[in-house]
């Protein structure tokens, strides 16, 4: 079976991926600051590494891998955004803001990534729990000469470390020279970084030899990747905004500090998030956060977000849900822009008709028997080479006459849209032939699917459905079951829709919208009472209106 290679950033080449101990694989990915909901350039890496890590743990065991991606709990950011919050009101103490902050953050990006399918992973760290391994390596740094104390700050010396940016390929003096920051006074150099700054009486802070104060950003992630995966360890991840400053401070700093160990031995970067050819921005307008895709749908021309005011939408309404953004993300090489459009989107929508197409003409139960097919293996192994794999799976399906159900399946699983299930499933394979047909018609038409089953099923029912309204991921088939009316309750919408009637309730349903926000009760009455001879309710909430069939 072909063998890794991976493209590392500081060799910039293509190299055999041979992992320092087989039985113990181990990669670090510098995770999100958490002040805010996470962006689409967030969730990049979070997907890209996720398959990395699958395939690891498919070629060397689900055992044999530590995947370790940080929190960064302390920051200059995370106190700005708690000093809003003081000055909108919130009357308790910085700390216990920033706390409160801290950890609903934490929470939210958790929700938002389980969204894309990304598994957890082995251990998530928040910068907070490891102060004390952080003083002691600026401890160590400042006794071996590589760091100095001024003015209350410790900071690196990165003239005592000459290989000081090679993983960007730039010298020291071109950095200097090409540098347009003040330079702070206690600087011995102007490309010196801090690894400790003193705080003030309010904000968090830890005693150290040099008074009370907190972390340097840079220092975190070189002391929780030493404690947690040892002074060397495989493979080191992230955006390629991160290469410098903040990557190239890592291995100046640990291999100072460690000079016995290599720190990263493979460093991996992907690339920047574009949105319609232009970098994504808040001036620009295009600026958008996972939630703000998961609440909205996209027609033939315009990403449409929730709470945005467009025209009337061209062409049919398609919803975008977690599978659509972790597709499109994987149908560009990471290495490479991706530019997030609605052709890219239709791409994506394409592969997930393909496979359901697949899925729903056979008549077997398929289990995960972790076999796949060569072609998706080895553009995995090539670089990570997800759009290829995508591209392999689609082929296989469509040029198939008798295609191994069970490699595809485990294709999917290996790629993050498909939950594993051992042995057979003839519940699986019952809910398929009842449901895809008709929830491919029911998404086409942009209806919140899963909206639906919550909302109309009742929530008793939100998770197990999750596969069947998601078309890929399934929960324990132990446990799996199909509720007394629930096909034919999709199948009457499915109905509505190829009778030609769903657009005119989406139509209605747009309209009455309209007239409620120009407070045009009348006319909201009158289209209410339409909708209901199309068998259709309205009911109007703090989540504004939801609809659903009349029982």
């Amino acid at each position: 079976m072909t063998g890794i290679r991976l493209y590392n950033t500081r060799t910039r080449r293509k190299e055999d991926f041979t992992p320092l101990d087989p039985s113990n694989v181990r990669m670090y990915v510098c995770g999100p600051t958490v002040y805010d909901r996470a962006h689409l350039g967030n969730a990049r890496p979070v997907v890209v590494f996720d398959v990395l890590f699958r395939l690891l743990r498919h070629v060397y065991g689900a055992d044999a891998v530590t995947y370790v991606r940080n929190f960064t709990d302390v920051d200059d950011k995370i106190n700005a955004r708690a000093r809003e919050m003081q000055a909108g009101g919130d009357g308790r103490d910085l700390n216990a803001i920033i706390r409160a902050l801290t950890d609903q953050t934490i929470g939210w990006y958790h929700a938002d990534m389980d969204e894309l399918k990304a598994l957890r992973p082995s251990v998530e760290p928040r910068a907070t729990e490891y102060i004390g391994q952080m003083v002691g390596m600026i401890e160590g740094l400042v006794a071996k000469g590589h760091a100095y104390a001024a003015e209350g700050h410790v900071l690196f010396d990165v003239r005592s470390y000459p290989e000081y940016g090679r993983l960007s390929g730039r010298s020291v003096d071109d950095m200097i020279a090409g540098a347009r920051v003040e330079v702070a006074p206690y600087k011995r150099d102007p490309m010196d970084f801090v690894l400790w700054k003193p705080s003030a009486a309010d904000e968090p802070g830890w005693d150290s030899p040099w008074g009370r104060g907190r972390p340097g950003w840079h220092i975190e992630c070189s002391a929780m990747a030493h404690e947690l995966l040892g002074e060397s360890f495989d493979i080191h991840g992230g955006g390629i905004d991160l290469q410098f400053p903040h990557h190239e401070n890592e291995i100046a700093q640990s291999c100072c500090a460690h000079p016995e160990g290599g720190f990263a031995r493979v460093w991996m970067h992907n690339e920047m998030v574009q949105v319609d050819g232009n970098k994504m921005s808040k001036s620009l307008g295009n600026f958008f956060t996972v939630r703000d895709l998961l609440s909205s749908y996209y027609d033939d021309n315009t990403i449409r977000f929730a709470g945005y005011s467009l025209p009337p939408a061209q062409g049919k309404l398609r919803k975008i849900d977690g599978l659509a953004i972790r597709a499109a993300i994987l149908l560009v090489h990471y290495r490479s822009k991706l530019d997030f459009s609605v052709r890219l989107l239709d791409e994506a929508a394409s592969f997930r008709r393909k496979i359901t197409e697949f899925f729903r003409n056979t008549d077997v139960a398929q289990r995960d028997d972790g076999c796949v097919p060569e072609a998706v293996h080895a553009a995995l192994c090539n670089d990570l080479d997800t759009r290829s794999a995508l591209v392999a799976i689609s082929e296989i399906c469509s040029q198939s006459s008798h295609p191994d159900h069970d490699k595809i399946r485990s294709s999917l699983v290996l790629l993050g849209f498909m939950k594993s299930i051992k042995g057979s499933s003839t519940t699986l394979k019952r809910a398929i032939s009842q449901l895809a047909n008709a929830l491919e018609g029911l998404q086409s038409t942009g209806v919140d699917t899963k909206g639906f089953i919550h909302e109309y099923l009742g929530p008793e029912y939100f998770s197990k459905f999750e596969f069947v309204s998601s078309l890929f991921d399934s929960k324990d088939d132990s446990n799996f079951d199909i509720p007394a009316g629930f096909a034919g309750e999709v199948g009457e919408l499915f109905e509505l829709h190829r009778a030609g009637r769903m657009q005119q309730v989406l139509d209605l349903l747009e309209a009455r919208k309209v007239a409620r926000s120009t407070k045009d009760f009348r006319r909201s009455d009158e289209i209410r009472d339409e909708l209901q001879s199309l068998n259709i309710t309205v009911r109007d909430g703090k989540d504004g209106q939801t609809w659903r069939l009349l029982k």
